[in-house]
């Protein structure tokens, strides 16, 4: 996660606010996934063993879930 993060770029008085700030969440978001992926990417080469324990243990976290 990057210290600087940028302004909203939306109006605040705009009449079309709320597609405007949607579009805004999806920036955010999508710019926050990508940060996410590169992460995990870099823990996989600086530590591939814990790395494989965590993918292990999430595996079988998402195996005993119940829906």
């Amino acid at each position: 996660m990057s210290p600087q993060s940028p302004p909203d770029q939306e109006p605040e008085g705009a009449g079309d606010g709320e597609s405007e700030t949607e579009a805004a969440r999806r920036r955010r978001r999508a710019q926050f996934l990508r940060e996410l992926n590169e992460a995990k990417a870099l823990r996989e080469r600086v530590k591939p063993r814990q790395a494989r324990a965590a993918r292990m243990r999430q595996q079988m976290r998402m195996r005993t879930f119940r829906w």
